[in-house]
């Protein structure tokens, strides 16, 4: 799975808006998204993928919600 199908996922099983912080976290706890380095997931990372995909992904209030 790729890092954006991983938010993808996390966001829609979960049914709201979340923090980068909190969709990093179930990311590295549920394994989902797994780097070559072995180093989890950081929310920098998770902000990265949402400002390049903002047709997937909407911003609001310091929460991430999926567009669909």
């Amino acid at each position: 799975m790729r890092l954006e199908q991983a938010i993808v996922y996390v966001l829609a099983t979960s049914g709201r808006g979340m923090t980068t912080i909190d969709i990093a976290r179930v990311i590295n706890e549920d394994m989902l998204y797994l780097r070559n380095d072995g180093k989890p997931v950081s929310d920098k990372q998770v902000y990265a993928i949402v400002r390049r995909n903002e047709n997937v992904f909407a911003r609001e209030g310091g929460l991430v919600y999926l567009i669909m």
